[in-house]
């Protein structure tokens, strides 16, 4: 399945590979949990834990206005019952911006939900939820999101599996005007993330902790690389699905997705959002 992922990565983005340039000590501030984040093998290696005390997390020092932003992740092996995991992009205030990774965690042996949320000035209630190909916790995995003026593309090791297009000519929100930072955290949440909460977390398996890696992005927010549909270092900048890729988020979206915003007639009797009929 590797081999084929990253055969459609070439195949979908034109790419012959990822080179990873990130540094966790040099491109991100510990946020909270001190102690419980760790970095290793000089910053490329960072290590997120929870305890029954508290949870902990990180965020750029930068902000980014669009960009490809790539991090691997192990997730929390074993009984994860109650922990979310997340991986984010997100502005501040009230009519803020955001792109959401977050991974519902699971009793042993079951599969991890990985949960996609993206916010326009405050409004998010766009999520959808699958579950992966592959165990998240055995080895690490790339986690991409690609933010561009056109649309936002969601990815697992280099196979996208969510698109959130600029419908901004349908009198749609999109976001493109506030930057962003990169956010990533491990916290419980054994209220809602276990099957609505039924399953709590078990603390005699604390600490518990994911492990982070190969941090890259690639952005034009300086006026030294400035955004150009031209440059071919911004490639990304003007990147788009073609129709192999469009053919595979179908593939992700009807093997593996388990809820959809777009389907659930329960929560919006009044007729789904606007974005959910067009094309």
């Amino acid at each position: 399945m590797r081999i084929f992922s990253n055969l459609i990565f070439v195949l979908v983005f034109g790419l012959v590979g990822v080179t990873f340039g990130g540094n966790f000590q040099q491109d991100f501030d510990i946020t909270w949990g001190n102690e419980r984040v760790k970095t290793l093998n000089n910053g490329k290696l960072l290590t997120l834990s929870l305890d029954k005390t508290s949870g902990s997390g990180f965020r750029s020092k930068k902000q980014y206005l669009f960009g490809k932003i790539d991090i691997q992740i192990k997730l929390v092996p074993g009984n994860s019952a109650g922990t979310v995991t997340t991986y984010y992009l997100s502005s501040l205030g009230s009519n803020h911006d955001e792109i959401d990774f977050e991974f519902l965690g699971n009793l042993s042996g079951d599969p991890y939900i990985m949960h996609t949320n993206v916010y326009t000035q405050g409004k998010g209630n766009k999520e959808q939820q699958f579950y992966l190909w592959f165990d998240p916790t055995k080895d690490f995995h790339t986690y991409s999101i690609l933010w561009n003026p056109q649309s936002i593309i969601f990815s697992v090791d280099g196979t996208p599996i969510r698109q959130f297009k600029n419908l901004e000519s349908k009198g749609l929100a999109y976001p493109k005007n506030q930057p962003m930072w990169i956010y990533s955290s491990l916290w419980n949440a054994d209220d809602w993330a276990t099957r609505g909460g039924l399953v709590k977390t078990d603390w005699t398996k604390a600490p518990f902790t994911a492990s982070f890696s190969n941090f890259d992005a690639l952005d034009c927010s300086s006026k030294s690389n400035p955004c150009s549909k031209n440059s071919s270092s911004n490639s990304w900048f003007s990147q788009a699905l073609d129709n192999s890729g469009q053919e595979r988020i179908k593939w992700v979206q009807k093997k593996y997705m388990i809820y959809n915003y777009c389907t659930d007639s329960k929560r919006f009797p009044q007729g789904f959002p606007p974005e959910c009929s067009l094309p």
